[in-house]
C-alpha cells in the first residue's frame, strides 16, 4: 500500500525513523568499542558489531533491531493494520539507509524479523529455524540470511495471506541487495564466518 492520506505520510514517516536508529552504533559507543561503520563490512548491523569482539554488544544490538521493527508494526496496526506491512516494509528500509549516517546503516535483517515477528509470528519462528540451522551448518551468518529471506515468501504463502507474501517478497529483494558483496565474496570462499573479528576481503 502506498501512502496516500495525512495518517498514512505520518505513518511512513514514523517508520523511517524508528527504523533508522542507530543502535549499532549506541551499543558499539556504550561498549567502547569503535565505531561500526569503520570496521568490518562498515555496517551497523548486529554481525559486524560482533565484529568488534564484544558479544553483548552484538546481542543487545540485534535485540534492538528486532524491537525496531517490531515496535514499528504495532503502531501501524494501532492505527490502520492494512498499513502495518508497507511501514514495516519502510522500518527495514530506514534502517538501511538511515538520514543521520549518511545514508549507511546494516543490511535490515534485525528488523525485518521484528516485522514479521508482529505480522505472523508462525512466519517468523519458521524463518528463525532456518536461519540457526543454516548458520549453524556453514558459519555464515550472511548464507544464512539469504537463505532465510529467499524461503520467507514461500513460508508466507503457506502460512499466511498474500498481503505478508508481497511484503516477503520484497523484504527478500532489499536484502539480497544488502547482501550483495557477501553473495560475491561466498562465491569466491572469503566470506568470514561468524566470530571471525578480521574485516571481510576488499571486492576491489
Amino acid at each position: 500500500m502506498i501512502p496516500h492520506t495525512s495518517t498514512d505520510i505520518l505513518l511512513t514517516l514514523i517508520a523511517y525513523l524508528l527504523g533508522s536508529l542507530p543502535s549499532g552504533l549506541w551499543m558499539s559507543r556504550l561498549f567502547g568499542l569503535a565505531d561500526p561503520r569503520t570496521v568490518g563490512s562498515q555496517g551497523t548491523g548486529a554481525t559486524n558489531v560482533l565484529r568488534g569482539g564484544h558479544k553483548l554488544a552484538a546481542g543487545l544490538t540485534l535485540f534492538l533491531d528486532v524491537l525496531k521493527g517490531a515496535v514499528t508494526v504495532m503502531i501501524a496496526e494501532l492505527v490502520d493494520p492494512s498499513f502495518a506491512p508497507f511501514a514495516g516494509l519502510v522500518a527495514v528500509i530506514g534502517h538501511i539507509w538511515p538520514l543521520w549516517l549518511g545514508f549507511r546503516g546494516g543490511k535490515g535483517v534485525g528488523p525485518a524479523c521484528g516485522v514479521l515477528l508482529v505480522l505472523s509470528w508462525p512466519v517468523a519462528v519458521i524463518c528463525f529455524v532456518t536461519w540457526i540451522s543454516v548458520a549453524f551448518v556453514t558459519r555464515y551468518s550472511s548464507l544464512a540470511s539469504i537463505v532465510t529471506v529467499c524461503l520467507s515468501p514461500f513460508y508466507a504463502i503457506y502460512l499466511d495471506t498474500g498481503h505478508l507474501t508481497v511484503l516477503c517478497i520484497g523484504l527478500a529483494g532489499l536484502l539480497l541487495w544488502t547482501h550483495r558483496d557477501n553473495i560475491k565474496r561466498l562465491s569466491t570462499g572469503r566470506e568470514p564466518h561468524i566470530g571471525d573479528t578480521s574485516p571481510p576481503p576488499s571486492d576491489a
